[in-house]
């Protein structure tokens, strides 16, 4: 099964497009058609992003995603800080990924991050499910 961690973009995005791919991997995550993991650093960037007010989330919509998220992911706590990414702040999501061993970093914003790092894959959206629809026939 496929492990993956996703970057707070596609949080948003989901909950901003519910017919978009975003919605469609947060739908696969609560399904648990694939492994999703998060740490406390992402679970305080998600709730973070998602009440700002230009996004103007209403918050039983907030707090519907951070339930599910916490529910139907896994929690780890990763050992070793990085500085791989260009905005310091994703770099969480490449420690998230190494201390899960996780196969994917989902984001909208591949050009922050290394197209690979380790044996990590940094994939858009589209990618992630094409990928994965491959794995579940």
């Amino acid at each position: 099964m496929a492990k993956a961690i996703l970057d707070t973009n596609v949080v948003v995005s989901g909950l901003r497009n519910p017919d978009g791919n975003s919605a469609a991997i947060l739908r696969l995550a609560e399904s648990r058609a694939f492994r999703c993991y998060v740490s406390q650093e992402i679970l305080a960037e998600y709730n973070e992003v998602l009440n700002r007010p230009v996004l103007d989330f209403q918050p039983h919509q907030i707090a519907k995603v951070m339930q599910m998220i916490r529910r139907r992911s896994r929690l780890v706590i990763p050992s070793k800080r990085l500085n791989v990414t260009s905005d310091p702040d994703d770099n969480v999501f490449l420690e998230c990924a190494l201390e899960a061993r996780a196969d994917y970093v989902v984001t909208g914003n591949v050009r922050h991050f290394p197209s690979r790092f380790q044996d990590i894959r940094i994939v858009k959206p589209r990618q992630f499910l094409s990928n994965l629809g491959a794995g579940l026939r």
